[in-house]
């Protein structure tokens, strides 16, 4: 073994705790990102493979009704590759075990199995026999969530008739790999099934023999998709056609891609903030191992080393730290990135997905630790290389003292002689002070950044399902009814107050952009259903003219006075220009809404209304449930409850999984700081120290005047570290996460998060004081005074 080999197991063997501390860091920093990419390479496989295998749709069209003739036009638009026709209604349920209804999604496919676009990966049981008219195959979520069996029956309102349905097997599709209905954020498998019934079956229970009300198409390479959908809504406009839209708009796969946006993101963030503050650490404890080491420096190039091979052996160490890092890193990476795609797999279906950690990936994860060791060694390698043998054999000159600011203010009356130390030294030398200040400042922003995703989690829940919606159950009907409806659910048991609203599909237009979505007409006044600003003040609905969402408005590009073009998809598809009345702040999706006479106006029609906000009795639930479940004009019934339960458990545990792992590694990251920094000083201060124990300083005092300036610097990166937090919290709502029309977090930060940044930090200080007092006990008075001549 080379002696500059031996040197270098010395130098490790005797910076173990700091190369520890170094060492974790950069395994967060590269397991952050092995886990995040990993992640997100594993799920867009299985995401691409199972859009493929199972041909999943590239254009989607709903309408009222039109004859099957009608396809042979759809199939003749230039850039179409296949096109079909399908039978989806949705229906009521009523599922054994289950108190409240449940709602079940109906799509037709052919009697006899054959390759279809939105195919079905059949999980268990069969597929459904000719002839048989109430066999179908169901979700395995719904199956699961309900204690189904294949065999088992559960009732459902179809076309206004109660009929058995018997599950005989179980499926996916890639259109419901999120399995939501679309008129709610986040799966309920207990209340939402995806069923597939056989196409005649199926199309006569609704009166729908030779006819269809859904289609599906797919795209020759290089085609424009507006096109397609433009000629499309055409042709199904005279068939009640509610607004074609491209596979981007789909329910499933925009939730799904925007799941996936924000895990790219993550993977690049975190691991540049991690490794950044790795370097840091290397560039300060190679700096001061090259500052101790002077005379080792000096002896080496004296006894013929060349400049190149002492840096080299600088280097070295650094490369030494950061591959052990890299290595536990993504080790630690692979095993999270696994348990996170296993994770994601309880809300997006997927047939099968292996998780994939590439080589690509484990090198680029080495490289990008290479990186950062050769960004923190640089300069003190530099400064090794530059170093003459001569003067590295001097020892370095003393430094120019001068009255600190504290002294010239005579201000020291007031301070023990070890306080005069602390703050003397601190003034003295201010880069290292800051160095280190900024170090833990990092550590205690990334804590606050953590607190902040939490924070806004919890804020959305207050103000979604506590101030925005205080109904107790959402009624959807199948048709739109008369005004007389909101009389008849006044009287159904436990209602205690109905606000029947009218939702209109629409087509928005404001010079060339366009969106399809739905305006809401609300009761007024309306206390069950509140329109709220960015204060959490509720907002009166003028009489006339829409109110947006501001993340519509700001995709539409309007403002408070503009004329939108609204362009209607149902009944007589009138086409009015309306005015901007109103802006509200909502976090949840992207919504307009009217005074609801103002919108049967608009309409030209009677009052009607598409379904009704309730609040009931907690006691009247169950029989109010058992007449709802009877009632065919309703098409759901949708909890508010369920819908916060839901939330709670989905976002809730997908974000606090995320935030219990930064928490952890920006709690690494705070104690390695503060260790290095206190460790550091030790090292430098070594002489000074033992020289106030012979002089007559007890132990406690010069463990004062250590710990108590590693205190000093830790209080006052606090502050700067929240600065540091709520910046960059305010920058990850602004660029990274809010950046999505499903579902956006706000940005908030409450002082609670503050306080626990502290609180670990003072913690993480008080561990790394413990150790480096007990390294101060042992400090060796006759080996640190030594001197060289």
């Amino acid at each position: 073994m080379r002696s500059l080999h031996r040197k270098l197991l010395r130098d490790l063997r005797t910076l173990r705790g700091q190369v520890i501390a170094i060492v974790l860091i950069v395994a967060c920093g590269i397991a952050s990102m092995v886990t995040m990419t990993s992640t997100y390479q594993s799920l867009l496989l299985s995401q691409e493979q199972y859009y493929s295998q199972y041909r999943f749709a590239e254009v989607f069209g709903q309408l009222r009704r039109a004859p099957e003739g009608v396809m042979a036009q759809i199939r003749e638009i230039p850039g179409v590759g296949q096109a079909q026709s399908r039978v989806v209604e949705t229906v009521t349920l009523d599922v054994p075990g289950l108190e409240d209804p449940a709602t079940g999604r109906l799509i037709s496919l052919p009697e006899q199995r054959q390759p279809v676009l939105n195919d079905t990966a059949l999980q268990s049981g069969r597929y459904f026999q000719p002839g048989r008219a109430n066999e179908v195959i169901a979700s395995p979520a719904f199956v699961a969530a309900n204690h189904l069996a294949l065999g088992d029956t559960l009732s459902a309102v179809i076309n206004g008739r109660w009929q058995e349905l018997r599950i005989v097997g179980t499926a996916l599709s890639p259109e419901y790999v999120y399995e939501i209905s679309g008129t709610e954020l986040l799966p309920d498998s207990q209340r939402f099934g995806v069923f597939w019934m056989g196409r005649e079956a199926l199309a006569t229970a609704f009166d729908l023999n030779g006819a269809f009300n859904d289609v599906v198409l797919t795209l020759t390479p290089g085609v424009n998709p507006q096109a397609v959908i433009f000629r499309l809504d055409q042709i199904l406009a005279p068939y009640g056609g509610l607004g074609a839209y491209g596979r981007e708009n789909q329910v499933s796969h925009r939730f799904l891609e925007e799941d996936l946006q924000g895990l790219q993101v993550m993977a690049l963030i975190l691991p540049v903030i991690f490794l950044g503050i790795a370097a840091f650490l290397l560039n300060m404890v190679l700096a001061r191992l090259v500052s101790t080491q002077r005379d080792q420096i000096a002896v080496l190039k004296a006894f013929g080393y060349r400049n190149t091979e002492v840096g080299l052996h600088f280097l070295q160490l650094v490369l030494v730290v950061v591959a052990l890092g890299a290595a536990v890193g993504i080790g630690l990476g692979r095993w999270l990135g696994a348990s996170f795609t296993e994770f994601y797999t309880q809300y997006y279906q997927f047939p099968s997905v292996q998780y994939r950690a590439g080589l690509g990936l484990m090198l680029g994860a080495g490289a990008v630790s290479g990186i950062a060791a050769l960004i923190g060694a640089f300069n003190a390698v530099r400064g090794v290389v530059a170093l003459p043998p001569a003067e590295a054999m001097r020892p370095e000159p003393p430094a120019s003292f001068r009255p600190t600011l504290v002294e010239r203010l005579g201000l020291q009356r007031w301070l023990s002689p070890a306080g005069r130390i602390i703050l003397r030294n601190l003034e003295r030398r201010p880069w290292q002070a800051l160095l280190a200040i900024v170090g833990i400042a990092l550590a205690v922003a990334i804590l606050v950044v953590g607190g902040y995703f939490g924070n806004a989690i919890d804020h959305i829940m207050t103000v979604q399902f506590n101030t925005v919606q205080r109904e107790d159950l959402t009624l959807t009907f199948a048709q739109p009814l008369s005004g007389r409806v909101r009389h008849d659910l006044a009287q159904l048991p436990g209602v205690l107050r109905v606000e029947p609203f009218r939702a209109v599909p629409v087509r928005l237009r404001y010079e060339q952009r366009s969106r399809l979505g739905a305006i809401t007409g609300l009761s007024t006044p309306s206390t069950l259903r509140q329109l709220i600003d960015t204060n959490l003040q509720s907002v009166p609905l003028p009489s006339d003219g829409l109110v947006l969402s501001q993340t519509l408005a700001e995709l539409l590009q309007v403002q408070v006075g503009d004329a939108l073009t609204v362009e209607v998809l149902e009944g007589a598809r009138p086409t009015r220009s309306v005015p901007v009345a109103g802006l509200v702040d909502e976090l949840v999706g992207l919504s307009a809404y009217m005074e609801v006479n103002a919108l049967n106006a608009l309409m030209q029609e009677a009052p009607s209304y598409s379904g009704a906000y309730l609040r009931v009795d907690p006691e009247a639930l169950p029989s109010l449930y058992r007449q709802l479940k009877r009632t065919p004009a309703i098409a759901s019934v949708a909890q508010r409850q369920t819908a916060l339960e839901q939330f709670n458990e989905t976002v809730g545990a997908t974000s606090g999984a995320m935030n219990a792992v930064l928490m952890l590694f920006a709690t690494i990251i705070s104690a390695g700081v503060i260790y290095n920094a206190a460790r550091i000083a030790l090292s430098e201060r070594s002489r000074e120290l033992a020289t106030l124990r012979i002089i007559g300083f007890t132990q406690r005092e010069i463990a004062f005047i250590l710990l108590g300036e590693q205190g000093a610097l830790t209080l006052a990166a606090v502050p700067l570290g929240w600065v540091l937090g709520y910046a960059m919290a305010w920058a990850l709502s602004e660029f990274a996460v809010a950046d999505s029309e499903l579902f956006r977090l706000p940005f908030v930060i409450q002082p609670a998060s503050y306080l626990f940044a502290l609180l670990v930090t003072v913690v993480a200080a008080l561990g790394s004081g413990l150790l480096i007092a007990r390294q101060l006990q042992g400090l060796d008075l006759i080996a640190v005074l030594k001197t060289r001549e």
